[in-house]
């Protein structure tokens, strides 16, 4: 949704590929003044890293300037935070990225879906769709994201974390 929202700002229309970019819809375009591939790969999400792989080695770009948008349980719901390398925390799809792309040290935009309650499977919560409560606020969570992902692109991790974050 998020990436969706991305290519809207840029005009940009995803579109499936050839050769090593079937396996996502991609697209080029200019976002925050810098030039951008925009892509959501088609495969599963624990499967994701062959479609990145492929996109980076098609593009020439090297594995640094991988910006990857993701969910994230460990953070609250409406709360986005960026980094730069670290682990998965059980996410297969950043699992995924880091073994195809020989790397943890990427851009990570994290959207925050919060935990699941009770003993529901984690599995289970990132898979189902999001709650009346939560679809009131989701697309104020969706442009703040594209926001921080545009910030992240424009000024850099330190300057955006600066704004992005709260104050502690």
């Amino acid at each position: 949704m998020v990436l969706a929202e991305l290519a809207r700002r840029a005009g940009v229309k995803l579109s499936a590929g050839k050769g090593a970019r079937s396996r996502a819809l991609s697209g080029e375009g200019r976002l925050a003044g810098r030039r951008v591939v925009l892509a959501v790969p088609l495969t599963y999400m624990n499967e994701s890293g062959g479609p990145v792989r492929g996109l980076l080695d098609y593009h020439h770009l090297p594995a640094a300037d991988l910006v990857v948008v993701h969910d994230e349980l460990d953070i609250a719901f409406e709360a986005v935070r960026l980094k730069r390398g670290g682990g998965e925390g059980g996410h297969n799809g950043l699992r995924s990225i880091s073994r195809s792309t020989g790397t943890k040290d990427y851009l990570r935009v994290r959207v925050g879906i919060g935990r699941p309650p009770g003993r529901q499977d984690p599995a289970d919560f990132v898979l189902r769709d999001f709650s009346a409560t939560e679809r009131k606020t989701l697309d104020l969570l969706i442009s703040e994201a594209a926001d921080a992902t545009e910030l992240l692109l424009e000024r850099g991790l330190e300057a955006a974390q600066n704004s992005v974050h709260p104050r502690s």
